[in-house]
């Protein structure tokens, strides 16, 4: 009967009818978008009040099973290659079970491999395949192979899942892939249509673009400005929307290169090891001023510098190092490859209610026999300056 009813219609007709139905859809999608849905979605869970993060880094995927492994012990040599990468990675997504996989750039190894768009689908696919929600930064070498940074960016963009974009609509800006995701109360809160946790990800470049300015790039003014418009907008939500609040939700940040900053440590004053020189460009362009100053920011996480794994505080903000996750990235024979993994956690008022964010912790997860947790610190903590506190490990 309603192939009858529409055999009435002429085909253009049938055209804009369908046009109309497509466009009411969509208004009333947005119609039914709540403060909190930036993220695509992203909400704390009801059971537990937590939002738990993997941060991915450095894989260096190439072609698979054909490219072998860098800097592991003699017996594992043979028959050792991209597809442990795949494997690890499998295996700490179902020991922790995130609600965001974040992978913090050089995701692939452009140089090596033989097509970039499918060396990346295969690097992020057990996130895909896992149906998880997941986000990525550029590193220094994703761009290397068959596809252009841009291209590149584009290509992620493009992916089931994802949460990237590829820069702020409107927006002038460097780079590509500088973005927020927000991350809403638990559902049926009085903060369910708040953004509760922000989360910037930045493009901090490949190599100096200047070419009297040697080394890795950076995070250029136009990218500050967007990250201070951002957040200053965010914050005011947050304090002036129904219900207001006291204080700026937290937020973390998410890219690729340190900032000079990183240098600040000794062995003394960071959880983790240093193993290697902080390969931060030569110049400091200010961004960590800016977090500084934005005020909400408590932690910025990195790759990079594959060996290092450390966090360490400075002027109120965490600065954590992931280590190495790739097997064909560098590495240090005997040193299991790692993952970080920070899990948010809400406040619950004595009735039940769960309220904003009460802490941020982290560990790491080692690729040995037992998936060993190492390192457990809380970062920050609300009310309390930001004081750490580690943890026994766990394993």
């Amino acid at each position: 009967m309603a192939r009858l009813g529409l055999r009435r219609f002429p085909p253009l007709m049938l055209l804009l009818l369908l046009l109309f139905t497509l466009v009411v859809a969509e208004v009333a999608a947005g119609k039914g978008k709540k403060r909190g849905d930036g993220g695509g979605g992203l909400r704390f869970r009801r059971e537990g009040g937590t939002f738990k993060v993997l941060q991915v880094a450095d894989m260096h995927y190439a072609d698979g099973r054909s490219t072998g492994c860098e800097d592991v012990l003699p017996e594992q040599v043979a028959g050792c290659s991209d597809l442990n990468t795949t494997a690890f990675l499998y295996r700490v997504i179902r020991a922790e079970d995130p609600d965001l996989v974040v992978f913090t750039g050089d995701n692939i190894f452009g140089a090596d491999s033989t097509d970039a768009a499918k060396s990346m689908d295969a690097a992020i696919a057990p996130a895909i395949t896992m149906n998880l929600r997941w986000a990525a930064v550029l590193g220094n070498h994703d761009q290397e192979g068959t596809l252009s940074r841009e291209g590149v960016m584009r290509h992620l963009v493009g992916m089931k899942n994802t949460l990237s974009r590829f820069n702020p609509e409107g927006v002038e800006i460097d780079g590509f892939g500088n973005y927020n995701l927000e991350v809403g109360g638990v559902e049926g809160t009085l903060l369910a249509n708040k953004s509760v946790l922000n989360l910037y990800f930045l493009d901090s470049g490949d190599r100096s673009t200047v070419w009297w300015i040697p080394g890795y790039g950076w995070i250029k003014a136009s990218q500050q400005a967007w990250f201070k418009q951002t957040s200053l907008s965010l914050q005011k939500n947050y304090r002036n929307e129904e219900p207001r609040q006291k204080e700026p939700a937290p937020a973390l940040a998410y890219f690729h290169i340190p900032l000079p900053e990183f240098s600040s440590f000794t062995a003394s004053d960071f959880t983790g090891v240093k193993q290697e020189s902080i390969s931060s460009p030569s110049i400091n362009s200010g961004f960590f001023t800016t977090m500084v100053e934005a005020g909400d920011v408590k932690a910025a996480f990195i790759g990079h510098d594959h060996i290092n794994d450390f966090c360490g505080k400075l002027t109120g903000i965490q600065l954590c190092y992931a280590g190495g996750l790739g097997y064909h990235a560098y590495g240090k024979a005997g040193w299991s490859r790692r993952a970080r993994v920070v899990s948010v956690q809400l406040e619950k008022t004595v009735s039940g209610e769960w309220q904003g964010v009460k802490s941020i912790k982290t560990w790491k997860r080692l690729d040995d026999q037992h998936l060993t947790t190492i390192d457990s610190e809380v970062l920050w903590n609300r009310g309390s300056n930001g004081r750490r506190r580690k943890d026994h490990d766990r394993s």
